[in-house]
């Protein structure tokens, strides 16, 4: 059974910074990409990075220069260090993979960005 298990979350001021941390466990971590998601209250999960098995990244618009996706094969751990951050950035913020067709998700950590 995929576990995926964040942590990092909690409350910050605009312009601060945060690193979430996602440990997976039951698969093998390093040939799958791995991706965060997040989800604002009233608005879709929408897809924030990826990296895949060879540590190619790719971030969504809103993000680029901020966040930096990176990963640690030897720890299982997928790691998304926030900086500069916005109240926009508010949200659930979740861990997935995709594995033989199906995706799998941890239980999300909060982020607040408030003054």
């Amino acid at each position: 059974q995929v576990q995926l298990v964040e942590s990092g979350g909690g409350l910050v001021q605009p312009g601060g910074s945060l690193r979430l941390s996602c440990a997976a466990s039951e698969f093998i971590f390093s040939i799958y990409t791995m991706a965060w998601y997040r989800q604002a209250p009233g608005k879709q999960r929408e897809l924030v990075a990826t990296i895949t098995d060879l540590g190619s990244t790719n971030y969504v618009d809103s993000v680029k220069g901020r966040f930096t996706i990176s990963r640690d094969n030897a720890k299982n751990t997928v790691y998304l260090q926030m900086n500069s951050l916005k109240p926009e950035d508010t949200a659930v913020y979740y861990c997935n993979v995709n594995r033989r067709g199906r995706p799998y998700w941890g239980q999300g950590t909060q982020v607040t960005v408030s003054s």
